[in-house]
């Protein structure tokens, strides 16, 4: 499927404006495996007639591991570029393919000026799905495949997001089994809080490694994840447990591009 993904300049140009502004975010961007899951996201945009744009080169990083990282004044220097660019091009509502992003400027922003509407490529996919857009059919069948997810922090812990995954996995027709920590008792793959950029700790075990396990326990084909780091972080853990081939770790939007053969 050939398509173009507009940029915001484009249709500002041509005196349009979008419904939806996807927010990319850099593991979307720069990350090989994650840019799968951009791609993925824009098709489900394309496939139900959303008008949506991205940024671009406009975009650049929330700022979200620098101030994980405990660099707030980095944190504020990026804040308020990207804030500066949204509020010009007057976006309303937006919609990330990373719980990092969603988090930072659903709930960051808004005290440095940049008040938006804010939701997560699952919340956006469970919207499609409630309306009758996305069917999950004309695809790759999950029926009867035994798929746990994992529960992205952002998302779930940090803003109450247990619902939306879950609803993107139900219409698959799959057996959803859950892993014994999970929803507002999951554990963090690991990569959290600026951890996904430095070695690990002296400890026992990985974080990744001790996920790995659990998820692992709950004999799954698919291990779904919400998330660009939890995504490499599960990876990781599935290619040390010598898994690859019998166990996939695949994105919610994966997945809802494959079910609906786009």
């Amino acid at each position: 499927m050939e398509f173009k993904v507009p940029t915001m300049a484009e249709l500002l140009a041509a005196g349009e404006e979008p419904e939806i502004l996807f927010w990319v975010g850099c593991a979307g961007s720069y990350d090989e495996r994650a840019q799968k899951i951009t791609r993925d996201i824009c098709k489900i945009l394309h496939h139900v007639g959303m008008k949506y744009a991205v940024l671009g080169t406009e975009e650049s990083c929330t700022g979200d591991p620098a101030k994980r990282a405990g660099n707030e004044f980095l944190f504020q220097m990026q804040a308020m570029t990207n804030i500066e660019v949204l509020n010009a091009y007057n976006i309303k509502k937006i919609v990330t393919g990373c719980p990092h992003c969603f988090n930072t400027i659903k709930n960051e922003y808004p005290g440095l000026g940049g008040s938006y509407e804010v939701i997560h490529h699952t919340q956006l996919i469970q919207d499609l799905i409630n309306e009758g857009k996305l069917k999950a059919e004309g695809g790759e069948s999950f029926k009867g495949k035994k798929i746990t997810f994992h529960d992205p922090c952002y998302l779930g812990r940090g803003n109450g997001v247990y619902e939306a995954p879950r609803k993107a996995l139900e219409v698959l027709d799959a057996q959803l089994v859950e892993m014994k920590r999970c929803k507002s008792n999951g554990l963090c793959c690991g990569a959290g809080g600026a951890q996904m950029f430095k070695e690990p700790e002296k400890g026992k075990k990985d974080v990744n490694v001790e996920r790995i396990e659990e998820a692992l326990e709950t004999n799954p084909q698919v291990i779904a994840a919400g998330c660009p780091f939890c995504m490499t972080m599960l990876s990781d853990g599935i290619k040390l447990k010598d898994k690859e081939q019998e166990v996939k770790v695949l994105d919610i939007a994966e997945i809802t591009a494959r079910a609906n053969g786009l």
